[in-house]
């Protein structure tokens, strides 16, 4: 008796429960309609530029969100496409109040299943909701927002004018907004005039217009195509014959056009819309109309240095071009760069994108793993013409700058200034040539290098900024650097969605050998470390007010000059798209002037910077000839810095007879301020 009590009590309250359950979900339900009975009609327009702005809030440029888009009414959309659209967006559109909540339940359960959040359930009206308020990020208050901007727009909107705003809206990639702009840029034709197999072709791409697009990726968009024809078909919307004729027929898409700009830095702002797109996971174009406020890393004076260098360098009748960058070391912000010589000519950013062949700007990121296996700057190596038997039996044979050769060893510090490549391909033959594969990968290098004895020489191809990056780390003292252009993100009603976080990276390289790197570095501006020829930035060193570590390089249709003060490093690039000879010797002077009028108008009015010299480093001078340790009697002389314990016990003696003669005719205090000054 007591058991069936308490089991008619338990079920009231279950009861009792269950309905309060039902008042309150109904009376949440109530009050959202009503709420939005009270906001009213929601204005169905969504036209904000996105505004770019330099690294002191200066706009720089903004995106023309409406420059691309023409409103059409219903009656002037082909048939046949809406009902693509509909078939394969949203098939209940005219049954359903803005939910359909048959697929939502299926995508709830599908997702289950998979473990994933893969399946959607968005209709028609949602997405319209979401393009016209919203972002697309996928958070529970966005998705609430969403549901109630869907509300109001089934209550106060009937279902053609919500159809009609979709596909006024809807985006076709490439800054194609609408059906009327994307029929017009895709087959240079009105919407009304699309045939059927040109209208399931553009129904396709809105789901993914970057994966979908035929000018992108045509067998994805033609496999899309031909299973929306496939269910037009099957619900019996088109004949067998209509469906045979779209599937054979061959679409002739417009001739393209590159986007044009005049605002600061071009090159950089499609940076800028590439890392935002994949930063928010947004389709680049859909981008450029958000609305957002995107806060870049852009010095404003520094790209105009880099710009009115190249047009005063560069000869504007030649086709030559260049890519260059410079880049805070230390955060990896690029504040300046350039990715062609004229924007307006060629959009193609070829600071980023392209891949050249370093030539002897590689050279650094071999030494360091030298230093790594006993080498010191005072290591000696003969420079002479040198037959390299590979294992394949194959003979290889480098050679120096117009075979200029020193026929005697020299040390690391003067093959480096020197740019000796007998001396690097030893060292690369010694160290094993995968050695400097993974070297190169500790530095951040992503591209393919092949472990052949002529990487030493840089013959693998890379980027711009893999090489900017590579050095920046030297320039940092060996921490890790991740290169962006973006600081911070705002969306249209100023909510941060994005900040870099600029804590400093881990720590790669050994501070102590990046160091000794960085120093050797400086000795290409140093005459005292000249030898068989002048260091390799004696044509640019009476230019040069200060410090600065970097290296150059050349081939037969590549000039590069990398380099960096403590505060700012920088890449430049020059040569022929179509990898022809530079037969000009002015030309394969361009990167190293454009580089060193560059350093100099940024750093002007700075005060003078020095690198940092880590603990267990010494400095010891050093005859640059015998790598020994330099007395008066010797003809130059060049502080080298060692790990403590590998400098030189020894001194030189080679030059003691030379000048011994002179010796007696000076002090004491001359010889030995001589000696470390």
């Amino acid at each position: 008796m007591r058991k069936n009590f308490m089991k008619r009590k338990m079920n009231r309250f279950i009861f009792k429960i269950g309905i309060g359950t039902f008042i309150l979900i109904i009376s949440c339900v109530l009050g959202i309609y009503f709420i939005s009975f009270l906001l009213g009609p929601p204005e169905l327009t969504n036209e904000q530029n996105t505004v770019y702005y330099s690294n002191n809030g200066e706009i720089i440029g903004e995106e023309q969100g409406t420059e691309n888009r023409h409103w059409i009414d219903l009656e002037d959309m082909s048939e046949e496409f809406i009902h693509a659209t509909l078939l394969i967006e949203d098939q209940h559109f005219y049954n359903h109040i803005g939910f359909d909540f048959r697929r939502i339940t299926r995508a709830v359960l599908r997702n289950i299943q998979s473990m994933s959040l893969k399946e959607g359930a968005s209709t028609v009206t949602q997405q319209y909701a979401r393009n016209l308020f919203l972002s697309h990020d996928k958070t529970w208050s966005r998705k609430l927002k969403e549901a109630f901007y869907t509300i109001r727009l089934e209550m106060f909107y009937s279902k053609d004018e919500i159809l009609e705003g979709y596909l006024n809206t809807i985006y076709f990639g490439h800054g194609a907004y609408g059906i009327e702009t994307a029929s017009d840029h895709f087959f240079h034709k009105s919407a009304k005039e699309l045939s059927l197999a040109e209208s399931a072709m553009l129904a396709a791409i809105p789901n993914g217009p970057t994966y979908f697009s035929p000018l992108n990726n045509e067998t994805n968009a033609t496999n899309r195509q031909n299973q929306i024809l496939g269910l037009m078909h099957a619900e019996d919307l088109i004949s067998e014959q209509d469906y045979q004729a779209a599937t054979e027929e061959v679409l002739v898409y417009s001739e393209q056009t590159e986007r044009n700009t005049d605002s600061i830095g071009p090159h950089f702002q499609d940076t800028v819309l590439k890392e935002a797109a994949a930063i928010l996971e947004l389709d680049a174009e859909f981008i450029r109309s958000g609305g957002f406020q995107i806060h870049t890393t852009l010095d404003v004076d520094q790209q105009n240095h880099l710009e009115n260098q190249i047009q005063s360098e560069m000869d504007t009748d030649s086709d030559i071009e260049i890519g260059a960058m410079a880049m805070n070391p230390d955060t990896g912000a690029i504040q300046a760069l350039a990715g062609g010589k004229a924007y307006e000519s060629s959009s193609f950013n070829r600071a980023i994108d392209a891949k050249r062949m370093p030539a002897s700007t590689f050279k650094p990121f071999l030494y360091y793993a030298a230093l790594h296996h006993g080498y010191t700057p005072s290591t000696m190596l003969t420079s002479k013409p040198t037959e390299f038997v590979l294992e394949d039996g194959e003979v290889y044979q480098p050679s120096n700058f117009n075979d200029n050769y020193a026929n005697e060893p020299i040390t690391l510090a003067q093959a480096l200034a020197l740019s000796d490549n007998v001396y690097a391909v030893k060292t690369n033959m010694f160290l094993g040539a995968q050695t400097l594969v993974d070297t190169a990968r500790e530095f951040g290098f992503t591209s393919d290098l092949p472990a052949v004895p002529s990487l030493a020489l840089g013959t693998a191809t890379v980027s711009v900024e893999e090489m900017v990056k590579g050095y920046g780390m030297l320039a940092n003292g060996g921490h890790e650097i991740s290169s962006h252009t973006i600081d911070k993100i705002m969306d249209r009603d100023g909510e941060i969605v994005f900040e870099k976080d600029n804590e400093e990276n881990e720590p790669v390289l050994d501070p102590q050998k990046a160091f000794i790197l960085t120093h050797l570095l400086t000795g290409m501006f140093d005459s005292e470390l000249d030898g068989y020829m002048p260091v390799t930035g004696s044509p640019i060193v009476d230019d040069l007010t200060r410090t600065y570590a970097g290296k150059s390089g050349t081939t037969n249709s590549d000039s590069w000059m990398i380099g960096y003060s403590p505060s700012l490093v920088t890449g430049v690039w020059t040569g022929y798209d179509d990898n022809r000879n530079m037969e000009i010797v002015a030309e394969s002077a361009y990167a190293r002037s454009i580089w060193s009028a560059f350093m100099e108008a940024t750093h002007e009015g700075m005060e003078q910077e020095s690198f940092h010299i880590p603990s267990g480093v010494v400095g010891v001078p050093i005859d640059p000839e015998t790598g020994h340790r330099a007395t008066p009697d010797c003809n130059s002389s060049r502080v080298m810095y060692f790990e403590v314990g590998t400098e030189p016990q020894s001194f030189c003696s080679e030059h003691h007879h030379e000048n011994q003669e002179n010796e007696d005719e000076r002090g004491i205090f001359e010889q030995w301020f001589e000696l470390f000054y």
